[in-house]
Parts: C-alpha cells; structure tokens; sequence
C-alpha cells in the first residue's frame, strides 16, 4: 500500500478521543471519518478533531471507500456486529478491550476476518506502554533470571462511560474492564505460554448504587511453565490512575510504574485544570502528567497498526490474543462465583461473563 491508511473511528468518547490524539502522531495514518449514533456528539467530534466526514450510521461510514481500518471504541456488546459488518465491508479492524461479551462471539469475529481477509488487531495498549517494553525487555535479555512471579495492578475510582457500569451492556464489572489488560500483559511478558488456571476474589464494595459488576477483584493465574501471575484490579481508588507491574526472577527483580514516574509532584490550594487520567480533585498534592497518551503507549500501538495495514505485517496482538483473555476472564468470573481454581482450557455457555459470579 503505497498511500496513506484511511481510517475510521467508531465512537465519540473518552477512548475515542485518545484513538483520535494518536493517529495524529502517526505519518502514515488519515483520520477520514467517524461514527457515533448521536449526531451531535459525532458533528463535534469531528470538528474538534479536524475529521472531515461523520456519520450516525456506522454502516455508511464502513462504505467510505477511502477507509482501510476502523478503530471500534464503542460499548463492548457492539463490538461483535460491528466487526463483522467491517469485515464484509473489507476493512481491517483495531477492537478496544475487552474483544467481545463472550466466547461464540471471539469465535464469530475471528472466523469473519479470516474469511474476508482482514485482520483483527486487538488494541492492548500496554504491549506498547514504554516502561512495560523495558521491563519485558530486561526479562527477555535474561537480566533477571528465569521467572518466578509477575504482578501487575490497574487502580482508579471508575470508568468514564455509563455503560461500563451497566453489566448487560458491558459483560461485568473491574475484571471485565481493567483485568483483561493484566491477563494479555503476562501473556506478552512471558511469550504467551497456556495458561494452566485461574483463581480470582471480587466484590462489589464502594459502588453498589451504580453497578451490579464487581469493582474490585484480585487474580492470580497459573501458566503452564509454572510462573504465577497476580492481578489487582479496583474501581474504589481516589487520587488518579494508578499503573504499576513487577517481575520477580532467580536473578532479580524489576518494578514499573507507569505514571508516578513520569509526573511532576505537584502541590496546588486552587486545584489544576487536569492531572491524570480520573483525578478528580487536584487540590492539595497531585502527580500531574505531561505526555499522558504516550507513556501509556497509545500513539505506538497504532503506529504498529497502521504499518501492519500498510506493510501487510502480522500485529502483535491479534483477535486470538483477545479471545485467550476473554477465555481467562470467563474463568475468574467462575472462580469468584463459586470459590475454586479453574482450570484452562475453559468452555462456557455464558453470553456475559459477570453470570458466573452471580448466578
């Protein structure tokens, strides 16, 4: 492909806006269009972002020949249709996380753009995050042994979006949302090994006015070469973002943090304007980020999108990646639900998964 990727964005909110603000920083990515059901809301996205085409209908978007890709950050029971609606279209794919509600539908994505030759790209933004690519990169030289453990946590007070919080439109709760980032990230780190079980606790502790999903949950998964993962993952934490991951080696160990790292300390008694991602009060002492989108990775990650369009390139994360998630996902929900490991490979008739946890 010798032109530039036209692409298409399929939503108008938060994520949509970071999707938007990356592709900006690629070279060889158009932002041609976007679609989102609420004409308003799609008439200003695409003016803010300079985005010369809109629509309500993502259908009349996907027959805009000019587009290549579309990137889907719509709520996550629409991802399967959409996708599919893509593929027969002829567009390659970037699906948010989570890929799907459920397994029939990963398998319906993925059999629908190998069938269209398409890819499905499944956008996990930490195998892009740069203190995640060092720290899989001391692994990989061998600087820290075999490994032993890995933890990684992903902590703030809440999702953005009202359908995050609805388990009917969403599929669950803090596991379903932040704890499928943990899942793929041990598997990038180890070189996507089996995973052998799944163990999870959650609850629904600060916010059971608004959800019936779990906003706090621990996993611990066990892969097949032995290693043992933990995840943390919580909706009830005040103050920001909170990123961190941990390697523990025979020969040493390795902590990042994402954010903390990268801000600056910053004390104010009239409160900023923005610190970091879910901050909700600056008054006070606050961590305030400069270059946000990039430490997490996002503008690499469709940089990487893009040149597998362009170049015809395998992507680092694919739609099978996302279906092995959703698989582990599955798993701990059964875990919580009944108080036993689960052991992989795990089958299941569940469309959502939070229906395993509360049945």
């Amino acid at each position: 492909m010798n032109k530039k990727v036209g692409v298409g964005l399929v939503g108008s909110q938060f994520v949509s806006t970071i999707h938007a603000e990356s592709l900006k920083l690629v070279p060889d990515a158009a932002l041609l269009a976007v679609a989102s059901p609420t004409e308003g809301h799609a008439r200003e996205f695409a003016l803010h972002h300079d985005i010369p085409h809109f629509y309500t209908d993502v259908h009349d978007m996907l027959a805009l020949k000019e587009i290549d890709m579309i990137v889907i950050g719509a709520p996550n029971i629409y991802h399967c249709d959409i996708t599919v609606a893509a593929a027969k279209a002829g567009k390659h794919v970037v699906v948010e996380k989570p890929l799907c509600m459920n397994l029939a539908e990963a398998d319906r994505m993925i059999d629908a753009c190998k069938q269209a030759n398409v890819k499905l790209m499944y956008a996990e933004e930490l195998c892009f995050t740069p203190k995640y690519v060092r720290l899989k990169g001391l692994l990989d030289e061998g600087a820290l042994g075999d490994p032993i453990m890995l933890k990684q946590s992903e902590k703030h007070d809440g999702p953005h979006a009202d359908h995050f919080w609805d388990v009917e439109r969403s599929g669950g709760g803090v596991t379903m949302d932040m704890g499928c980032h943990a899942i793929e990230f041990f598997r990038w780190m180890l070189g996507r090994p089996k995973i052998k079980s799944v163990y999870a606790q959650m609850g629904t502790y600060l916010h059971t006015d608004k959800t019936r999903g779990d906003d706090n949950a621990v996993l611990i998964l066990e892969f097949e070469n032995g290693v043992i993962a933990v995840a943390e993952e919580s909706w009830t934490r005040r103050g920001g973002m909170d990123d961190k991951a941990e390697v523990h080696g025979t020969k040493g160990q390795a902590y990042a943090d994402v954010l903390q790292g990268n801000s600056i300390l910053t004390y104010s008694t009239e409160g900023i304007g923005y610190a970091v991602e879910k901050a909700g009060n600056t008054v006070g002492w606050s961590f305030t980020m400069y270059e946000e989108i990039w430490n997490y990775g996002f503008p690499q990650e469709f940089a990487h999108f893009v040149d597998c369009v362009k170049n015809d390139k395998q992507p680092l994360v694919t739609g099978e990646d996302g279906r092995a998630v959703l698989e582990a996902i599955f798993a701990a929900y059964e875990s919580a639900g009944t108080g036993r490991k689960v052991y992989l490979p795990f089958q299941t008739d569940a469309d959502k998964p939070y229906k395993l946890w509360k049945k």
